[in-house]
């Protein structure tokens, strides 16, 4: 069976990009591909469209001349509900779309702009029209042991398969104080720290971590080579909420730049650096530049050894080893979703670890809790730079901190592109059609 006519139309404005050819002929290549139902939103369209100045819809009705309709507060109770009956109009079964829709509203609460509302149709809905990622598979257990066990995803959604390892996980550490599982032929899993913070509420010190598609290039090196691959622990406190660090071991991170696009900004000099060696800060031509392979994201630290860039590449390198050694899984290339040479999609089979370590054989709850307390309030209470604004931070603080001012505002504030992206599924779904006749913003 031969491509689709959407396939064969991306295929072609890959091929444009690739020959750097005419914007007559990536033009052609576009309008085949919108017209056989292929998204304006898709990266390839938007970077390829960025480089040509050219326009990917007609335009829609502006609120004011020259200036895009304003961002909307939309109720995080509504926008769970709206993204979980699209997962299940995608054929996800009900409890599976509930919980996933509940670790991509999780990041909203928290403030992580890149990986909630703005995930849902680019990265889920899209691979599963694609064919790349699946609404439902089983979730198998390869290898058990009474502390660990080997799981496989079977490409189904990954923010599905993490919440299942890592509810496995907990289980084993409050039998023997100790739970390991990795997950194998997963997809992306969301925020790490959703995965964290279920071990920390459970009364457990939380690691996770995952592998991405290649991203980071090595020190000294250009290629992109790892994953953007999050180490995340998740830690109880007395605070009301956890120390949870959940960050990408480079200095930026593929949906930060997505967001700068969105926003229509630069990305900071320093995130990225291209074959030549370059740094570079054109937000659009990086991500058509990452399409091709041309561009890659330096690890923590920045390219070369001056600032510790070395520390970057070797936490992102320890992610890599523990999400492909257990599992003999693949990484690089193997993981990258498309055919270089054609520019079609292809699965990117993920791995993912998750440990739990329960603290009470070793320490009351409330002792650890209130030990961990003190370093942290000694940490904001220690001297200031008289030079520096604000306060001293310490991690999760500041997820917290959103969470609070974002249900006192009623919700997340949903901007223009992402409003577009609820109304194009809602016209695309005849389900969604006709329970959301209107969405908040309209």
């Amino acid at each position: 069976m031969g491509p689709s006519p959407q396939e064969s139309a991306r295929e072609e404005m890959m091929a444009v990009l690739k020959a750097n050819g005419s914007a007559s002929d990536y033009e052609k290549a576009l309008t085949k591909f919108v017209a056989a139902g292929g998204s304006s939103d898709d990266s390839l369209a938007k970077v390829g469209a960025s480089v040509y100045g050219l326009s990917l819809a007609p335009p829609e009705p502006p609120a004011k001349k020259g200036k895009a309709p304003p961002a909307a507060i939309v109720p995080f109770d509504f926008m769970k509900q709206f993204m979980k009956d699209t997962l299940v109009a995608y054929g996800v079964p009900e409890a599976e779309a509930e919980t996933s829709a509940e670790v991509l509203i999780e990041a909203d609460r928290r403030g992580i702009d890149s990986h909630g509302i703005g995930r849902l149709k680019p990265i889920y809905c899209d691979r599963m029209d694609q064919g790349i990622l699946f609404p439902h598979k089983p979730i198998d257990v390869v290898r058990e042991s009474p502390t660990s066990a080997l799981v496989d995803g079977n490409l189904g959604l990954g923010l599905y398969v993490g919440p299942y390892c890592m509810k496995l996980a907990i289980e084993k550490a409050k039998k023997h104080g100790v739970g390991f599982v990795v997950a194998q032929n997963s997809t992306h899993y969301g925020i790490a720290g959703y995965y964290a913070t279920m071990a920390s509420d459970a009364g457990c010190v939380g690691l996770t971590g995952t592998n991405a598609r290649p991203s980071i290039a090595p020190t000294f090196g250009t290629e992109p080579m790892l994953g953007t691959n999050p180490l995340c622990f998740g830690i109880p406190t007395k605070d009301g909420f956890p120390f949870c660090i959940d960050c990408a071991t480079s200095v930026n991170q593929r949906g930060k730049i997505e967001k700068y696009s969105r926003d229509g900004k630069p990305t900071p000099k320093g995130a990225v650096i291209d074959s030549a060696g370059v740094e570079r800060t054109d937000t659009d031509g990086i991500l058509r530049d990452m399409q091709l392979g041309k561009c890659a994201l330096t690890p923590v630290g920045g390219a070369g050894d001056d600032m510790g860039g070395y520390k970057g590449y070797g936490w992102a390198t320890t992610v890599e080893l523990l999400c492909t050694a257990f599992q003999s899984g693949p990484f690089g290339e193997a993981v990258c979703g498309i055919d270089r040479a054609t520019g079609a999609k292809k699965p990117m089979p993920l791995g993912h670890f998750f440990l739990a370590i329960d603290i009470a054989p070793l320490c009351p709850l409330d002792t650890f809790e209130r030990n961990s307390t003190k370093l942290l309030d000694a940490l904001r209470g220690s001297r200031k730079s008289p030079l520096a604004g604000g306060r001293i931070w310490t991690a999760g603080e500041l997820e917290h901190d959103a969470r609070v001012a974002r249900h006192a505002q009623g919700g997340l504030s949903v901007p223009y592109p992402l409003q577009k992206n609820m109304t194009d599924l809602r016209d695309k779904i005849p389900a969604l059609k006709a329970k959301y006749a209107k969405l908040p913003f309209e």
